[in-house]
């Protein structure tokens, strides 16, 4: 019993791409895949493949709602102290690295927070006379 295997065809192009991929340094191979992210929008799937967003309807391509945030304090404004007593409550710092936190800014107080922690943050430290940034 013989089993015959399929082969598959390709056009040139694809076999010149692909061929051109594969000699990729991991530094060029790193800026191609940002360059695709943020020209049109794809991204390497977890399985090393690629994906590529659907356009949302009468719109661009659809873009994944965000749910971490990281929460940067870009500014202090006239209320300095305050700022610095509502940062040392966040991050459960002390008074010293709260104020050289304060006084460092930009200052990312949290990382990979969730939305609704993110404003609340965001809130308390805007009351304290703080600017924050959500990213």
């Amino acid at each position: 019993m013989s089993e015959a295997v399929a082969t598959k065809e390709f056009s040139p192009l694809t076999q010149e791409l692909g061929d051109k991929i594969a000699d990729l340094t991991l530094k060029q191979a790193k800026e191609l895949s940002d360059y695709l992210k943020d020209k049109y929008g794809i991204e390497p799937a977890a399985g090393g493949g690629v994906i590529m967003a659907a356009p949302a309807e009468g719109g661009p391509a659809a873009v994944a709602e965000k749910t971490e945030f990281d929460v940067v304090l870009t500014g202090f404004g006239d209320k300095k102290l305050n700022v610095v007593k509502v940062v040392k409550n966040m991050t459960g710092a002390s008074l010293m690295d709260a104020k050289k936190l304060v006084e460092g800014v930009p200052a990312t107080l949290k990382q990979g927070v969730s939305k609704e922690e993110a404003e609340k943050m965001k809130a308390e430290l805007e009351e304290a006379g703080g600017s924050v940034e959500l990213k």
